[in-house]
Formats: structure tokens, C-alpha cells, sequence
């Protein structure tokens, strides 16, 4: 984990590189207002701890710059200005959280956690698995224990959407229309083919079988 600290009182500044390091958190510094803005814009944080009141430039005019170029990394603030106003003010401003001084470094910790948490949540997911059944999005590859397996752009998707719906039933109007991008059924048997081919990548030589057909309802990967 690796945050910047924007804080312009030294001491502080060092107590909290100090505690934070202890706990296993990496803390750059920086300790005015503009050198902040240049190093939160530059760098690659997991969360950004902001001092109100800086030098050069405020904490509120940081938060508001970040959050118009398109930065959502998460910022708690730290502040001596304590009243609601205030606190509404700079959770308006883009911020995520808002502590005032002075503070417990264990409620400090315990909300960066809470916000780092609320961040994975909010991550795009960039690896499904069901099972031993594994697909890397980025990538664009998938394994079955451990085993690659090729598959076609088409075959891909759908096994995509079957796995981000696995343990549930998917209809054949759900795959036309999510799968093949078809707001009306072509009368075909495009997905029986489709899905039979990939029954036989995903399941031939392995066990258990994972791809079912539901008679009536549609198709069922199998979570557990």
C-alpha cells in the first residue's frame, strides 16, 4: 500500500510517515500545496492523505484540480476546520473522507483501510474464476486447471458472461442480447452451436463438468 501525505506541519508529517510505515504502509511527503498537486498527479497512489490549509496552494483547490482531470484516487482530509460546513465543503470538493485534528492515529488507520477497501470494491475486474476455471480479461486468455485454452472472440464473450453469471440461469434472450448484441431472435440455432463448442473446450477432459444445459430455461455454469 503506498499513499501521499500533503501536509505542510513537519512534525505531524513525520509522526505519520513514522506510524503509517509501521503498520506497513509506503508514505511519500509533500509539503506544500503545488508540490502535492504535482506529485498526486504524477504518481500512482492506493490514497492520498490531505492537509485543509497548505501553502501555495490550498488542500480544497488540490482535491478540486484532481477530481477534474479525472482523478478518483481515494483522499481522506485532514483538518483543523471542524464545523459541518466545513466538513461538507470538502466532501463536496471530492473528498472521500474527512478527519478533523487532532486525531487518534487509530481512527486515521482504520479509515484509510475503509477507503482502500471501498476502492477494490469499486476496481474494474480484470480476472473471473469459477473453479478451477480461470480468465485473465486483460490478457484475454483462460485456463482450466492450469491448462490453456483457445478461444474464439465469440466463445470468449460467452463464456464471460456465463462465468460473471455463474451459479445462475441464463436465457437464451439474455446471451442473444448481451452475447451477439441481437434485440430479437434470428431463429437460428447460433447459440446451441456455440455453446456446444464451448462445452467441448471447457469440459472435455476435465471433471467435473461445469457448462449445463437447464431443458426449458437456458444454460447453467456451475459455481460450486
Amino acid at each position: 500500500m503506498r499513499v501521499l501525505l500533503i501536509e505542510d506541519d513537519r512534525q505531524l508529517a513525520d509522526y505519520l510517515r513514522k506510524a503509517l510505515g509501521e503498520v506497513g504502509v509506503l508514505t511519500d511527503h509533500a509539503a506544500d500545496g503545488r508540490e502535492g498537486l504535482l506529485q498526486a498527479a504524477g504518481g500512482v497512489y492506493d490514497a492520498l492523505i490531505l492537509d485543509r490549509m497548505l501553502p501555495g496552494l490550498d488542500g480544497l483547490a488540490i482535491l478540486r484540480t484532481l477530481r477534474a482531470a479525472g482523478n478518483r484516487t481515494p483522499v481522506l482530509i485532514l483538518s483543523a476546520l471542524g464545523e459541518v460546513d466545513d466538513r461538507v465543503e470538502g466532501l463536496r470538493a471530492g473528498g472521500d473522507d474527512y478527519l478533523v485534528k487532532p486525531f487518534a492515529f487509530s481512527e486515521l488507520h482504520a479509515r484509510l483501510e475503509a477507503l482502500l477497501r471501498r476502492g477494490q470494491a469499486d476496481a474494474p475486474q480484470t480476472r473471473l474464476r469459477v473453479l478451477d476455471l480461470e480468465m485473465d480479461l486483460l490478457k484475454r486468455e483462460v485456463t482450466r486447471a492450469g491448462r490453456p485454452i483457445q478461444l474464439q472472440p465469440r466463445e470468449f464473450r460467452l463464456l464471460e458472461y456465463l462465468m460473471r453469471h455463474a451459479g445462475q440461469v441464463v436465457t437464451r434472450t439474455m446471451l442473444l442480447e448481451q452475447v451477439w448484441d441481437y434485440h430479437f431472435d434470428p431463429q437460428t440455432n447460433i447459440i446451441d452451436v456455440h455453446v456446444s463448442r464451448l462445452r467441448g473446450k471447457i469440459d472435455k477432459d476435465f471433471d467435473p463438468p461445469l457448462l449445463q444445459t437447464v431443458r426449458g430455461a437456458g444454460y447453467l455454469l456451475r459455481a460450486q
